[in-house]
């Protein structure tokens, strides 16, 4: 089985024609046809099933195809890992980052970016959007990372999406809405919150929230950024509060959390990057490290180095 073998498969599963497949690959479609029909001659079973002009994998195919995209994805990072300890990248990269968002995107790219770049460093700074945004235009950051409602352009600074994923309401395992299967919005803004900071584009972003769903902001509130003491508050007190979806399913596995059947939307879900124009150009490190990023945050897109 060769590589061509392995990127056709790869492409089926993304495609799923074969016209898309080859124009993907800028290679002719009797070509694709030919690596299909090698492909079910070597594992010995058909890996595609035709309905009308589109393509479905087999069962086999569908693990051929997850085989092939970790062994792609495996090239493609040992590429990029030896072309850029060879570039020898050094310097310091400046990283401003809302905490609902660091966790969740900030340590496979850094494992990467230190792999790649031993003699680089790194300097976290966690806060919240309006703090953090001077000190971007300042140049005291080279990158900030948030979550963004109603985004628009900003004169001198670019961005680009780095993730989508829904926040959504949480509380300790013990409080008494935990157990309820239908909860009203009036339900649960009669308990105390625990909330960003007052003058954050999440908090006004939460007022809006509330407002859309018909009630009052919470009064009783707590305002705090850390991940860390907002998990302890949730097993002392009977507060709720809004936790990023995969960072809630792992509590919830550990039984610590339980997500609450309220609906939020699309409400902060979008996280984006943003640097000053010009940045990735100027800076070998930090645009290094925003491959790291992107790379890890989109699995299986490659982003060449330089």
């Amino acid at each position: 089985m060769t590589l061509r073998h392995l990127r056709v498969i790869h492409g089926l599963a993304e495609h799923r024609l074969v016209a898309r497949v080859s124009a993907a690959l800028n290679v002719t479609q009797p070509a694709v046809s030919k690596q299909i029909a090698e492909l079910e001659e070597i594992v010995g079973t058909p890996i595609i099933r035709r309905e009308r002009n589109r393509l479905h994998l087999t069962p086999v195919g569908l693990r051929l195809a997850e085989h092939a995209r970790q062994v792609l994805n495996q090239l493609d990072r040992a590429e990029f890992d030896l072309q850029a300890m060879a570039s020898g990248v050094a310097g310091t990269v400046n990283i401003g980052v809302v905490s609902s968002v660091a966790p969740i995107v900030l340590p496979k790219a850094i494992s990467l970016f230190k792999n790649a770049a031993p003699n680089a460093s790194l300097a976290i700074t966690e806060g919240h959007f309006v703090s953090l945004f001077p000190r971007l235009e300042a140049g005291q950051l080279d990158l900030l990372i948030a979550r963004i409602w109603q985004p628009g352009d900003l004169e001198g600074i670019d961005q680009t999406v780095l993730l989508r994923e829904p926040l959504v309401i949480v509380a300790g395992r013990g409080h008494p809405l935990a157990a309820m299967e239908r909860i009203t919005w009036k339900e649960a803004v009669r308990w105390p919150w625990i909330r960003p900071q007052p003058d954050s584009v999440a908090r006004r972003a939460g007022d809006a929230l509330f407002a859309e769903c018909g009630v009052t902001p919470p009064g009783n509130t707590i305002s705090s950024l850390s991940l860390a003491l907002n998990l302890e508050l949730f097993q002392e007190l009977p507060v709720l509060g809004m936790y990023p979806q995969s960072l809630a399913k792992v509590h919830v596995a550990r039984g610590e959390l339980v997500v609450l059947p309220l609906e939020t939307g699309d409400f902060l879900s979008e996280a984006r990057c943003f640097w000053k124009t010009g940045a990735l150009q100027d800076n070998s490190a930090f645009a290094l490290f925003m491959n790291c990023l992107m790379q890890t945050s989109q699995p299986g897109k490659t982003i060449p180095f330089g």
